[in-house]
């Protein structure tokens, strides 16, 4: 299964994690089964997320949508994010 990592400044955590979870419903709709949101440390206005996806073609598509878009608007996303498509190669056990 294809994944999609997103790094992103937000401009307020706090602003942003509502607007992320309110949007649960549409991700799964468009085929994201689930992942993980990490801060940096360092910089917490830095954010990444980590979702897996049923396919790539609905991966790219939602990181294309309008409704992503808006949404990043609302949270106070505040630079154009990086996105990267990943493949899962191994799972190493430890």
């Amino acid at each position: 299964m294809p994944y999609v990592l997103v790094r992103h400044k937000v401009e307020d955590y706090t602003r942003w994690q509502p607007v992320f979870d309110e949007n649960t419903p549409l991700r799964q709709a468009r085929g994201s089964k689930g992942g993980y949101v990490f801060r940096n440390i360092d910089n917490p206005s830095e954010v990444i997320v980590l979702l897996e996806w049923e396919n790539l073609e609905k991966a790219r598509h939602f990181m294309q949508s309008e409704e992503l878009k808006a949404a990043m608007r609302r949270g106070g996303v505040a630079e154009q994010p990086d996105i990267y498509f990943l493949e899962e190669v191994t799972k190493p056990s430890v």
